[in-house]
Order: C-alpha cells, then structure tokens, then sequence
C-alpha cells in the first residue's frame, strides 16, 4: 500500500508574501472575486505593499490571464475560478453520514503519456482520493462532491467494503499523526502571531494545508483532530480580512 505524498513537517509552510501573492488570496477569499482598485490598495497597504507596487503587479496579473479587468474592478479568470471553489470546499467540506462503504475509483485509460498520468494523479489527489495501488484509488464514501466529467471516460468508480479494518487502512493510506502536527504548529503559530504581514502569510498556508485534509469519517482519525479547530481560525480570519476590505 502506498502511502499517498510526503509525511507533512510539523513546521509550518510560510511562503514570503509578494504583491501578485496577496492580490490572490484577497480575491480569492470574497465573493464574487472582485474588487475595485481602491479596495486592492486599501488591502494590501498594511502588507507593506505600496500602490505603484500594486499597480504594476495587478497589469502583470491581466497579462498573465489570472485576472480581468472592466471598469476598474478586478476578478478572477475563469481559470482560477476552479481554484476558488476548491479553496471554499477545503474550508467547509460538504460531508455525508458514513455507512461503512469506500468510494473506489479504478483508472481504466491505457496508453497515457507521463505528463497525462501526472494530470490524473493530480485530479484524482484533489478529490481526495489515496492510491491504495498502481490505478486503484480510494477513500470512505463520506464526501458530496460533483464528479468531473472529464474523468468519466477515464475511470471506473463504484463503492465497496474492504474487508481490511477501516482504521488500519485510512492509516496506511495518509499520513494523518504528520498532517496533525503540522496543523497542531500552524495553530501554534497563528495564536502568537500578531504582524498583519505575518498573520497572512500564516493563514495563507493554514488555507495550503486545509486543501491536503483527507476530511475522514471521526471513526477513522486519531483522537484530538485539529482540523475543525484549523477551520475556525481561518473562518474568523477571513471574516476579519472582509471587514477590514
């Protein structure tokens, strides 16, 4: 059995903040993903982020196809619109009672080229799924969640009980004593954390490590999970955020 990506460090992930960094994550925590210059530059100010600085980071972003712009509002591109909703499902998963059953997806295309495979794989992770073994991916059945159609003609995914002990196998499957470690220090972190610069970079990778939460039946985690508690800082946060915009 594979264990699906790296054992997380218990050190947090802070990324160094850039203008084209925070112009995202502001956008991408309202809705509609849109705002007025003014906003933009009343936003970031507290960053150290000064409004020539801004300017020409948002131009480069239009270029780039991450932003549009009409009227002197900006928003998102379609392209990131994708990564929006799954920031919003990282935050507040939309989950279903469990009965026991996993959610099986077995890869049946063949003749795949390297960067094809990595593609999949990558879709695949995102739906937080785990590789149980080479095109056999899986995980309880206790997410509600479109599947996309562009997998529809790639895969095969039905619903099964494994005879393994469920425990057993989500462990096998995710590192769950790392993820919670590293979420146990992002708390940490976040609870001393007062520099405005420094509370956003924080929070940008609690949003990093939320999307990586295989968001697990209870019955199946280890006891004290930290990722409600990981939600709630960020919900209070972003909140903080829109009420300062």
């Amino acid at each position: 059995m594979r264990m699906n990506g790296p054992r997380p460090s218990a050190a947090p992930e802070l990324r160094p903040l850039s203008a084209r960094s925070v112009v995202l994550s502001v956008l991408l925590a309202v809705h509609p993903p849109e705002l007025p210059v003014r906003d933009l530059i009343h936003g970031v100010a507290p960053f150290g982020i000064a409004g020539s600085t801004l300017r020409a980071a948002l131009s480069r972003m239009v270029t780039a196809g991450d932003l549009r712009r009409a009227d002197g509002v900006y928003r998102l591109s379609e392209r990131l619109l994708e990564r929006q909703r799954r920031q919003d499902e990282a935050v507040h998963p939309s989950t279903r009672a469990w009965d026991g059953s996993w959610e099986t997806v077995v890869v049946t295309a063949t003749g795949r080229g390297p960067a094809e495979r990595a593609e999949l794989r990558t879709a695949l992770s995102g739906l937080r799924l785990a590789e149980l073994r080479e095109g056999v991916w899986l995980r309880p059945a206790n997410l509600r969640r479109p599947w996309p159609g562009a997998l529809t003609d790639l895969t095969e995914r039905f619903t099964a009980q494994p005879e393994q002990d469920p425990r057993a196998l989500a462990g096998s499957l995710w590192p769950l004593q790392g993820w919670a470690d590293t979420a146990d220090s992002l708390l940490a972190h976040v609870a001393r954390t007062a520099h405005p610069a420094d509370r956003f970079a924080a929070f940008a990778a609690v949003v990093r490590h939320l999307v990586t939460d295989p968001v697990l039946p209870g019955e199946l985690l280890p006891a004290h999970w930290p990722a409600p508690a990981l939600r709630a800082v960020y919900t209070d946060y972003r909140a903080e955020v829109l009420a300062a915009l």
